[in-house]
């Protein structure tokens, strides 16, 4: 990377201090975060490197898995498909969709049986935290995401000095979703959008999203043909649902086109960092940062729907994990506890809620704001994680749920989230029944639970 190019964002740094846009709140007390030009290169095989050497192959197994034999339960009525088109196209019209774009874009559209199979079985989530972790921020990803962020350095400076978040934010985000550009998804949107909405188990939901992307199109950003993504609807370099497109995409080029889907990522990171603006990101303040708790501590006090200032966790005895200083002031913080006790400890922030607007998945937050932390010369995780356990599986998380509400434990919804309702009540469980009230969600619970 040369000088010049590391000047840049420096320079782009203190800039920002005073002339970051007026939506952008400042964190009362930045934590200061390493140098870029002091993050050693990573000399290590990249999963981008990886990912684009495999790239013709992934387009050839996509290709096959679209082509496969289609399960006779997972069949639909082409016949069925044309009539719910036709009414479509006047649910279209009726919201303002020329007749042209909607010639345009359901041109040789039939339903996709395979995306209709995709999303009846889905695989279910059943990776630990610890084991998403050692994939999301693993040595390859970091050294991707440094390459990634010296080969766009410029671009991700301005758009930081722009929207006022961080470059090594946005560049995790873009590993997480898309291997930083290398699998953006081979999926025609129209067609995926066309099937699941009609397919109907999400006909709304879908239904809104072809209209967004209707309108992408009579925007002229993108063509039919080259508006590609995933199965189920997600597009370009960070994977952004045609309703988020319109409500946050820009044209950081200049060129006339919002285009997240082509080989230059500047309107896609820009978009992304917009996004986070939009939704009350606060520059300099950290997702979150590890703790050690001290001997003694209040679980109860723990989870994401208890909230305090610094001045509450350090009379507690909450320290920062890395060098044992006290937790700094960014504002009201929560203590997470993502594997209960005997895991890893973190003090999170209002952005750690911010991210949550992008994907709500405590693994993913966590995911991304590590990845950024370690880009830019952060450490892995001090505290350890309990290897030995099993994450529940989706049918295990409905029963927790339905247990603990017929134990007097009310979730307050049966729908095999583990949020903070649900972890909430499982701490209510916990103190009732003796144990360390973390929130944790174990399998040992559950057959606690069992038993009665």
């Amino acid at each position: 990377m040369s000088i010049s190019r590391l000047f840049l964002l420096v320079v782009g740094m203190v800039a920002f201090a005073t002339t970051v846009a007026a939506n952008t709140v400042i964190s009362p007390r930045p934590l200061p975060r390493p140098e870029l030009h002091g993050v050693a290169p990573v000399a290590a095989p990249s999963d981008l490197a990886v990912a684009v050497s495999l790239r013709p192959a992934m387009r050839v197994a996509t290709a096959a898995l679209m082509r496969a034999p289609v399960s006779a339960a997972n069949r639909v009525d082409a016949a069925g498909f044309q009539d719910w088109l036709r009414g479509f196209t006047v649910r279209a019209r009726d919201a303002g969709i020329g007749r042209a774009t909607i010639a345009r874009a359901f041109d040789g559209v039939s339903v996709n049986a395979r995306v209709v199979e995709r999303d009846r079985n889905q695989s279910e989530f059943t990776r630990t935290l610890w084991d998403y972790l050692d994939s999301a921020a693993s040595d390859t990803r970091v050294a991707s995401g440094r390459s990634a962020l010296r080969d766009h350095l410029e671009t991700l400076a301005a758009i930081e000095r722009r929207y006022g978040v961080e470059a090594e934010v946005i560049t995790a985000i873009w590993g997480l979703e898309s291997a930083y550009g290398a699998v953006r998804g081979s999926v025609p949107i129209i067609d995926a959008m066309a099937t699941l909405a009609y397919e109907g188990r999400r006909r709304a939901f879908f239904e809104a999203e072809l209209i967004a992307a209707l309108r992408i199109l009579e925007a002229g950003d993108i063509g039919p043909d080259e508006m590609q993504g995933s199965w189920a609807g997600a597009m370009g370099h960070t994977q952004f649902m045609p309703t988020s497109f319109l409500a946050h995409a820009v044209d950081f080029t200049g060129d006339g086109r919002r285009d997240i889907w082509g080989d230059d990522p500047a309107d896609a990171l820009a978009s992304t960092a917009r996004y986070l603006s939009q939704n009350g990101w606060t520059h300099g303040q950290p997702w979150g940062l590890e703790v050690t708790l001290p001997a003694g501590f209040d679980f109860t006090q723990s989870g994401e729907r208890i909230r305090h200032d610094a001045a509450y966790w350090n009379r507690m005895g909450v320290r920062l994990a890395d060098g044992g200083g006290p937790v700094p002031d960014h504002g009201p913080a929560s203590i997470l506890l993502p594997a209960g006790h005997t895991g890893v400890a973190l003090v999170i922030y209002d952005n750690f809620r911010v991210i949550e607007t992008y994907n709500p998945a405590d693994a993913y937050v966590i995911g991304v704001g590590h990845l950024a932390d370690r880009i830019v010369g952060g450490s892995t995780f001090r505290g350890g994680w309990p290897r030995d356990d099993r994450a529940l599986t989706h049918e295990e998380r409905f029963e927790l749920q339905r247990r603990l509400t017929a134990a007097g434990f009310s979730t307050e919804r049966i729908d095999g989230i583990i949020g903070p309702l649900t972890i909430r009540a499982v701490q209510d469980y916990q103190a009732a029944e003796g144990l360390v009230p973390d929130g944790y969600a174990s399998a040992a619970l559950l057959r606690r639970l069992r038993r009665g």
